[in-house]
């Protein structure tokens, strides 16, 4: 049966990665989008038909996660290599290593005002980096085990982050503590992130669930099992009234969050789907799983519902203070699991005149990028210095510098240096980097070391503390 027209339709499907994709996002404008994948490649797709495809190469192994900043002008990357990648999305691809995780890297997130970078590792940690002048900031441990993903609320004032052991914790950004501590002892969550204005917080589970937490209240809200393997990744829709959600089972589903139910099924995968993500304006979404291929859909659905959705939530309105559509409970329990009016769309038996998107590709290789660890920010350069060699965020730079940046985007590949010009040979350059990882792991195990046995004094302390007060309640009974 064909979909409706306020049905979700796929546009059109992109081949350019040899291995599984791992993480796709729109630019913020809507033109690009940027994949990584299993392949330890970036690709950057321009959505006008036939433009060049751009590949990003750089990480050393399975990439496993990208993010275009605020304004665009940034793409932020993760990899198992252990590092995470700023690059400027242009013909040079310019990028700046940040090394400070022992272990891979499994998420990377931009603040809301694109200040600010916060990365979450298999070392049980969660590190915040500063955008301006690309500097390490400060480290979360609480988690136990590796932690899958963490994010920024709308705000920036919180980062919710998940873990294999079974908690999804929130942290306060102005006193860098854990405030809130949510747990489940089926399964772990795979993916989390915030509702669009913050309130709320759904979680992507091992154990095939999809969970919705208002923060505020501590409750969850709702609770969907609808897929038969575990929830990879989610994403709202901008206007937070649904959640699409991609699973190993092979699908997408589409959650309708007002109303508590699945409203779609959407099959066009072959295999586990790993990834999915709304643009900003909620016009489109993009998937990408084992299959290699990133598919582009357009929503249709909210644009005819959201007059009826503006409708509903008159009804709503409270005079105190203006209504959060999240707010509302179900009205009914578990409505999802009878799958009520819930329409599976499968576009490769539907859809005949499909787009297929196979542009040339061009590759971009990184051979001077700069690197930055933790606890070593570097200053600003001095006047005479040329601000733009210093790889600063380009929406915070000059007017004048901007200019340069910008004529410097026109420049042509001939500007990469060959091997013979290199002074450093690449076999003295990987004995160096393969060194400084060596060092990296010594200074973090030092600084584990540190705080661990700083909480050791602080327990001594107590104990010590605590067995004088008895002394003295004994001493004044006796």
């Amino acid at each position: 049966m064909a979909s409706a027209p306020e049905d979700p339709v796929l546009e059109r499907y992109f081949k350019g990665h040899k291995a599984a994709i791992t993480s796709v996002n729109f630019s913020p404008n809507g033109k690009q989008l940027v994949t990584a994948s299993w392949d330890t490649f970036l690709m950057l797709w321009n959505l006008k038909p036939q433009a060049r495809a751009f590949r990003y190469v750089g990480h050393k192994d399975v990439v496993t996660s990208v993010q275009f900043s605020p304004l665009g002008n940034l793409l932020a990357s993760a990899s198992r290599d252990r590092t995470v990648r700023l690059w400027i999305p242009d013909k040079k691809g310019k990028s700046s290593e940040f090394r400070a995780h022992t272990a891979p890297v499994r998420s990377v997130d931009f603040s809301s005002d694109g200040q600010f970078l916060v990365t979450a590792s298999e070392d049980k940690s969660i590190k915040v980096w500063n955008m301006f002048r690309q500097r390490f900031l400060y480290s979360l441990y609480r988690h136990t085990h590796w932690v899958r993903c963490a994010k920024f609320s709308p705000d920036g004032r919180l980062i919710v982050s998940c873990s294999e052991d079974k908690t999804i914790k929130i942290w306060d950004t102005t006193n860098k503590q854990c405030v809130n501590n949510l747990s489940d002892s089926v399964g772990f969550a795979n993916f989390v992130d915030f509702n669009p204005n913050g309130t709320c917080i759904a979680s992507a589970g091992s154990d095939h669930s999809v969970r919705i937490w208002d923060i505020r209240v501590n409750k969850l809200l709702q609770h969907y099992q609808v897929h038969s393997c575990g929830v990879n990744s989610i994403s709202f829709h901008p206007s937070g009234n649904y959640l699409i959600t991609a699973s190993s089972d092979g699908t997408l589903k589409i959650l309708d969050l007002l109303e508590g139910r699945l409203i779609y099924t959407l099959q066009g995968h072959t295999g586990p789907v790993f990834t999915v993500s709304f643009s900003r304006s909620g016009e489109q979404f993009t998937s990408g799983g084992a299959d290699t291929q990133v598919l582009l859909w357009r929503t249709n659905f909210d644009e005819l519902h959201c007059k009826d959705i503006n409708k509903r939530n008159l009804k709503r309105l409270h005079f105190d203070s203006p209504p959060h559509l999240l707010d509302i409970y179900p009205r009914t329990p578990h409505t999802h699991e009878r799958k009520l009016e819930t329409v599976e769309i499968n576009p490769k038996l539907e859809v005949i005149d499909l787009q297929i998107s196979t542009p040339p590709v061009v590759d971009i290789l990184s051979f001077d990028s700069t690197t930055i660890k933790e606890n070593s920010g570097r200053n600003l350069p001095d006047k005479g210095e040329d601000i733009c060699g210093y790889f600063l965020n380009p929406s915070l730079m000059s007017a004048d510098c901007s200019a340069i940046a910008m004529k410097n985007k026109t420049g042509e590949f001939s500007d990469f240096p060959s091997e013979s010009q290199r002074s450093i040979p690449l076999a003295v350059t990987d004995a160096l980097e393969h060194i400084m990882e060596q060092l990296n792991v010594l200074t973090q195990t030092v600084s584990i070391l540190e705080q661990r046995l700083t909480l050791t004094e602080d327990k001594l302390k107590d104990c010590l503390e605590n067995q004088h007060k008895l002394i003295s309640v004994v001493q004044q009974k006796s």
